[in-house]
């Protein structure tokens, strides 16, 4: 059985929901203190209070300042002569061959030496003369049946004979191209019965046990170079394999139009695998002095100079520093920094001297 219920009591209730509907509404600031935030307003309204400038950071290290230089320069062998004749003549003996080893002295080519070797004889029979009438007018001048005059005659005679022996004595030896030095003889178009003058280069005579690389090395780079400095190369002649190697010479002056400086390796060709004329890519590592490293977003531009934003006590200061190198992503500084420094990386944009901040993240 349904209630009626008056249409003027239907009209007091609904009037009664609208004034506190109303009543709500303008009071919904102190309802809202009243009945609590939820976290996150309550999160924003706390960001918004803090004053302090978001930053993201991260701790300062120590790294050397290490350059890797890659050159290209030639090989040539550590010793190396082109072989030529003192004298002209006819080649009756070539023990020379390419590719054959041969000891210091030992005879490469061999000239006719027939007429040489008789002006020897020759002169060692004067001399033998001279020498027995130097000793006969000794004996004389010491029985007093000599003069001096005439004993100096015979002293000066055997002088000069003593003199054309040696003099024919080089010229036989010219007759002989020996090796200067232990090495590996090249190719040659000279024949045994073919006739050589002193101008004609009979063939290439080299020292391959050690291979020498030279190259141009920048100024800049010059006082990181030490004497005995390990190198690695590579060569296109030897394909996958790498040799070591070292600094053996720096040349004494720079070169005024490239400002380079001629820098010289020796490699170590124990094997001969190597070969004069190919080449070379040498590897060297330059080191240099230790500074602190950061990511590169640390570093800001302003007023012509570069500084990066440094953490102490919760509040951020600036320090200038140059720029020593750039690495991949990161940087070697000088300045008033040290290892484990907390740098500002990312928020730097609105710091000023002596402002708090907040480290959202980072390492450190």
């Amino acid at each position: 059985m349904a209630i009626r219920v008056p249409a003027w009591k239907q009209l007091i209730v609904v009037a009664l929901l609208l004034a506190v509907a109303g009543v709500a509404w303008t009071q919904r600031t102190a309802l809202r203190s009243v009945i609590g935030l939820s976290r996150e307003q309550a999160v924003g309204q706390q960001i918004k209070r803090d004053r302090r400038a978001p930053v993201i950071v991260t701790r300062a290290v120590t790294a050397e300042d290490l350059v890797v230089v890659e050159m290209l320069g030639t090989g040539r062998a550590g010793r190396s002569i082109e072989l030529r004749a003192e004298a002209e003549g006819k080649v009756v003996k070539m023990p020379l061959e390419a590719g054959k080893r041969f000891s210091a002295g030992d005879v490469l080519v061999q000239l006719a030496s027939r007429e040489a070797q008789l002006a020897v004889n020759l002169a060692k029979a004067r001399l033998a003369e001279a020498d027995r009438i130097r000793k006969r007018f000794a004996r004389l001048k010491r029985g007093g049946n000599a003069t001096v005059a005439r004993m100096d005659e015979a002293r000066t005679a055997a002088q000069v004979t003593r003199i054309e022996l040696a003099q024919a004595r080089q010229t036989l030896a010219k007759r002989v191209i020996r090796a200067p030095f232990d090495g590996i003889g090249g190719l040659t178009e000279i024949e045994v019965g073919a006739w050589i003058d002193s101008d004609v280069v009979i063939a290439r005579f080299d020292d391959r046990s050690a291979i020498a690389v030279a190259f141009d090395l920048p100024e800049t780079l010059l006082t990181r170079v030490k004497l005995g400095m390990a190198v690695r190369v590579t060569t296109p002649s030897a394909p996958g394999q790498t040799f070591s190697g070292v600094v053996a010479a720096v040349d004494n002056r720079l070169d005024a139009a490239s400002r380079s400086i001629r820098i010289r390796v020796s490699v170590p060709n124990p094997d001969d695998v190597l070969r004069p004329g190919a080449s070379f890519e040498v590897r060297m590592d330059l080191p240099g002095g230790r500074y602190v490293q950061v990511p590169d977003l640390a570093v800001q531009y302003s007023r012509n100079t570069l500084h990066v934003w440094r953490i102490v006590d919760n509040k951020v200061e600036r320090v200038p520093v140059r720029l020593v190198r750039r690495l991949e992503g990161a940087v070697l500084l000088e300045g008033d920094l040290a290892e484990g420094d907390r740098i500002v990386i990312e928020g730097a944009q609105r710091l000023r001297d002596g402002k708090a901040v907040r480290v959202l993240e980072g390492r450190g």
